[in-house]
């Protein structure tokens, strides 16, 4: 890897972890959070789910705009937009009696600041680096920041909510401060060529192409992905609750259990980012593998409800998980033409945010039924994603051959675009 882009890459990386840790954070607070407003388990879930269904909308949005105007430009306001809104939540459930609504609102804002964060980072990666095994190593870290960001997460926010339960919020703030100075500063992003702005109809029209020619991986990633999200925040969400509600155990030593399955996931991925390299066909076994490994862990964990069943279970399926997400940020970034590679990670981001949006309310209300019933249900997802893994992915339709036949049909669409019409 190029020595001059490492400072780049950690600024870079600092804008995942400081989106998880605005997210997961929260995650130990919520029976907290739901004491303090007087609210039930469905409505606290939505503090995690209203910030999530904002990006899942705005994200594609980011990503064309990111396309035409520069990631770089995209990206610092939606930090500081994500800040305002943690501001907002913080200072409604500090100074109003009934703050609920207006917490929401903040964490609205945020989702929004989310869309044009994170999920910009991807292909800014992507365009910084020209030798994919480099991209690769780029994105494996980028994609450890943001799983160390969860392991941290429940950590931090059960030791600041000690505090005051709604310190977190007021925390974001002031990280994504950190994370605005250090991307201005440091990260220097490749100059765009002079071509001519995209049509928003000729980008439609771009990325029709594009799934006509690759629509089968595209659609088997978008979809592992999202799987991989909702098991991630539904298995933290239920297993935050059980420590609290079946086993007594708050506070720090409550976030230390909940990161303890995320440890396994950043220490997987970390590793897994730094051995695919550029080799598609390893990407598409390690992801099955992943999956398989995650349906097992699950199916044993709904086995038993015993705390250290449990753990044991999420800390091999958080493994399973880190061995899939940076194969597939490395399968989508590589198999597509830089002109697009935004929009199109940006939709892969939209539905990871589905599976984070879906998790926590999917898991309150399977909980209701039983143990059984929300480890059952996940383990089914994990083995829909094994399968999809197993035969959709091909990688040998993501190669640069394929690339290229594209990356004619996107000359020739935005060609199209640019003759003058009669006059």
């Amino acid at each position: 890897m190029q020595a001059n882009k490492k400072l780049d890459l950690v600024a870079l990386a600092s804008i995942p972890l400081i989106m998880t840790l605005g997210n997961s954070m929260l995650i130990p607070v919520l029976p907290e959070m739901e004491r303090q407003l007087h609210i039930g388990s469905f409505q606290v879930s939505m503090v995690i789910t209203v910030y999530s269904v904002v990006a899942i909308f705005l994200i594609p949005v980011a990503g064309y705009l990111s396309d035409q105007f520069g990631r770089k430009k995209i990206i610092i306001p939606s930090l500081v937009i994500t800040g305002i809104g943690g501001l907002i939540a913080g200072g409604a459930a500090w100074f109003m009696q009934s703050s609920y609504w207006v917490i929401l609102a903040g964490r609205f804002l945020q989702g929004i600041g989310a869309a044009g964060s994170f999920p910009i980072v991807l292909p800014l990666v992507g365009d910084m680096f020209k030798r994919e095994d480099d991209v690769s190593q780029g994105l494996g870290l980028i994609e450890t920041a943001n799983t160390f960001g969860k392991v941290l997460s429940p950590i931090l926010g059960a030791a600041l909510a000690m505090w005051i339960w709604y310190v977190p919020f007021l925390s974001i703030p002031v990280f994504c401060a950190v994370s605005v100075i250090l991307v201005a500063w440091l990260v220097k992003v490749p100059r765009k060529t002079n071509e001519e702005k995209v049509e928003f109809h000729t980008f439609l029209a771009s990325l029709r192409s594009i799934f006509a020619d690759k629509g089968r991986w595209l659609v088997a990633i978008f979809s592992i992905g999202g799987i991989c999200m909702f098991v991630i925040f539904g298995a933290m969400f239920y297993l935050s609750s059980q420590l609290e509600d079946v086993f007594h155990i708050d506070g720090v030593i409550k976030g230390l259990i909940l990161a303890i399955p995320l440890l396994s996931l950043c220490i997987t991925s970390y590793f897994t980012g730094k051995k695919i390299h550029d080799n598609k066909e390893r990407m598409k076994w390690l992801s099955f593998s992943g999956c398989v490994i995650q349906t097992a862990a699950i199916t044993a964990g709904a086995a038993v409800n015993n705390i250290y069943v449990l753990i044991g279970a999420l800390v091999v399926g958080g493994a399973g998980i880190g061995l899939v997400l940076p194969c597939l940020d490395s399968l989508i970034t590589s198999g597509i033409d830089k002109q697009e590679r935004g929009s199109v990670t940006s939709l892969y981001s939209s539905v990871r945010y589905i599976g984070v949006a879906a998790g926590p309310p999917a898991v309150s209300l399977l909980s209701k039924v039983s143990h059984q019933a929300v480890f059952f249900s996940i383990s089914g997802l994990c083995a829909i994603s094994a399968v999809v893994s197993l035969l959709a992915i091909k990688p040998g339709s993501t190669n640069k051959a394929s690339t290229s036949e594209h990356a004619a049909t996107h000359r020739q669409i935005h060609g199209q675009a640019r003759r003058p019409g009669p006059m």
